[in-house]
Formats: C-alpha cells, sequence, structure tokens
C-alpha cells in the first residue's frame, strides 16, 4: 500500500514538471516571438528612416546649378563658357578639382568625395585628401581623365584652370560645375561657390554659421590695417616679384581687409605685374606682403635669402620688421574656401599682431 501511495506521488509530481516545463518553453516562445517583431519593426523604423533622409536631401532636387562665372579667357586667348546644370537628385560620387571649394567642401562635412588633384603641393589642412583613399585625378593643369572616367562621378567641379579641358570632362559627364573665383570680383564669387556647396548638398545651416565666423575676423583685421598708411601686395616666383592692385585676384587684402594700396598703378593680370625690388623701395610701404608661389608649386624656396637683399633692407616696411610672408599653397593655390579664407584673415592677423 505505502508502495503505491508512493508511486502515485511520484506520478503527479512529475506530471507537474512536465506542465512547468511546457509553460516555461511557451513563454521562451512568446519572448522570442516578440524579440523578433521588435527587431523587424526596428530594421522597418531604420528603413524608413533612410528613405525620409534620402528624400530630405533630395526635396530641393531637381536643381540648376549656375556657375560661378559663365566665361573666362585663357592665357592663349581662347574664350571659354561655362553652362549651367540641372540635377535630378543630390551627387554622391563627387570628383574635386578645386582646391578652394574642396576645402568648403571638407568644411561643411560633405560626404562622397572620391577623386581629388594630388598632383599638386596639397595645402596642410587638405593632406587627409592625399591618401589612397581617394582616387588622384591628376594635377590642376593636367587632369587623368580614363582615371576619372573610371570613378563614374556625378559631378565634377572644376575652376580656371582645368578650363580646357571643360568639353572633355562634360563627355565624363554632363554634370560639371564651374566654382572658382573670378579675378575682379573675388570675394563674391567665393561667397557664391559656398552658397552652391550649401545647396546642393543640404548644408544651408552649416554654411551660415561658418560665415559668422568671418564677421569678428574681419573687424579685427580692419582695426590693424587701419594702422598703416601704405601696403603692396607681392608674389614671389623664382626670385623675381610681381605686384597686385586693387583689382587683381589678392585685390582682396586692400577691398576686404582694409589694407591701402600703396599703388593702383598695377596693370591687373592673375599672376601681376613685373615688380622690381628697386620698384618696392621706390614705393615704400609701409606693410609688405608676400605670397610665396614657389613653395606652393615646388615645396620648397629659397624666398628668406632673394627677398632680405641690399635693397629690401632700406625699406619701411623691412625696417619696422612688416615683411609679411604669406603661406604659398594657402594662398596660391587653396583660396576660395571657407577654411582657407579663414585662414588667410588670421594669418595676416597673427603676424601684425606680434
Amino acid at each position: 500500500m505505502k508502495k503505491w501511495l508512493l508511486a502515485l506521488i511520484l506520478l503527479v509530481f512529475a506530471v507537474a514538471l512536465a506542465a512547468c516545463g511546457a509553460d516555461e518553453e511557451g513563454a521562451t516562445d512568446e519572448a522570442t516571438a516578440s524579440e523578433d517583431q521588435e527587431e523587424n519593426q526596428a530594421s522597418k523604423d531604420n528603413a524608413t528612416e533612410s528613405d525620409e533622409t534620402t528624400e530630405d536631401e533630395n526635396a530641393a532636387y531637381p536643381m540648376t546649378i549656375s556657375p560661378t562665372i559663365s566665361s573666362s579667357e585663357g592665357r592663349d586667348g581662347t574664350a571659354y563658357e561655362f553652362a549651367d546644370v540641372e540635377f535630378e537628385e543630390m551627387p554622391e560620387n563627387i570628383v574635386v578639382f578645386d582646391y578652394g571649394f574642396l576645402d568648403t567642401l571638407d568644411a561643411l562635412g560633405v560626404e562622397g568625395i572620391v577623386g581629388v588633384a594630388n598632383g599638386n603641393t596639397l595645402p596642410s589642412h587638405l593632406e587627409d585628401y592625399a591618401s589612397d583613399e581617394y582616387t588622384n585625378i591628376g594635377s590642376l593643369k593636367e587632369p587623368l581623365l580614363e582615371d576619372i572616367a573610371a570613378l563614374e562621378p556625378d559631378v565634377i567641379f572644376i575652376s580656371g584652370r582645368q578650363s580646357a579641358f571643360y568639353d572633355q570632362l562634360k563627355e565624363i559627364t554632363p554634370n560639371v560645375v564651374f566654382v572658382g573665383t573670378q579675378q575682379d570680383d573675388y570675394w563674391n564669387t567665393f561667397l557664391e561657390s559656398v552658397d552652391i556647396a550649401a545647396k546642393m548638398f543640404n548644408k544651408e545651416a552649416e554654411a551660415e554659421e561658418y560665415l559668422s565666423k568671418f564677421d569678428s575676423a574681419l573687424e579685427e583685421i580692419e582695426s590693424l590695417a587701419g594702422n598703416y598708411e601704405t601696403s603692396l601686395v607681392t608674389m614671389y616666383n623664382e626670385g623675381s616679384l610681381s605686384g597686385f592692385a586693387s583689382n587683381s585676384r589678392f585685390g582682396y587684402i586692400y577691398d576686404e581687409y582694409g589694407f591701402k594700396p600703396v599703388t593702383d598703378d598695377i596693370e591687373s593680370s592673375s599672376h601681376g605685374s613685373n615688380f622690381g625690388f628697386e620698384a618696392i623701395l621706390e614705393f615704400d610701404p609701409e606693410v609688405l606682403f608676400v605670397i610665396d608661389r614657389t613653395a606652393a608649386i615646388n615645396g620648397e624656396s629659397n624666398i628668406d635669402a632673394d627677398m632680405e637683399n641690399d635693397i629690401i633692407k632700406q625699406t619701411t616696411a623691412y625696417e619696422n620688421e612688416r615683411i609679411i610672408y604669406l603661406d604659398g599653397a594657402l594662398w596660391y593655390l587653396s583660396g576660395g574656401g571657407l577654411q582657407s579664407e579663414l585662414a588667410k584673415i588670421e594669418e595676416i592677423t597673427t603676424e601684425l599682431s606680434e
């Protein structure tokens, strides 16, 4: 009798354990199913967010982009015309020749750059674009057309140095946009190029925030410029000098920064007019700006030895330690960018504040 009762108790206990196991398994299955549903929903939500982001980015499209300059003339007298470009959606594969525009895209955090002209000396703040992550598309004056075509770019941004290749680049993609600055309207065309980048890549808020930095920077440099009656902008190139007036490519030092030119009687050209050391002594500016083109092109320069000769040592600028040597790559190659234009102001401000 006791054995029968013990067997009955064990049987009841076994049934109870089986029931508990079934309940736990069911709960686990329900939990797993719930987790799967949550994961699926999260995946759908992420996909929806991604679609919405794409839709937001393309909300302004189709978009017509006008070049900063509609036409230009090469050194050989050839005229080049640049057309408006119609974009159906935001470009994803971006090729950039102009260092100033590359600078602006970098400042705004634009992604999708696949090709950069690494055949020249990149300014220090853009050296990351010399890495293997970006295809070398040639130099500023000699594009590698086949390599560019292999990238299948959605857009190619160019400036004056690539004008002669405009039609060939348009055979790769019709979306070739001229974003360079204009010699006699430098500051406004710089701002137009920033506007192009901001609108095309939905970075208008970022551009506005960055441009606000220029207000105090320009105010400070204008205050410093007021301490001097005369100044002269020159460019050093392999032992020789050229001078620039207010209507030249570096005229914004006078027009925007507030420095007074020692003379306006200088021929306007992209490389300035020939300007001997004797002419500098004759005009005798209080501040002499020297842009080192040689260093920008060759990576090294003999500017100190050439500039500090017996003639220059007689000038007021030399005597008062107001010969300002300006970064060649920054001023000669990468001008027209948000970072470079602010860096130019800061470079002069720092030199004159010492």
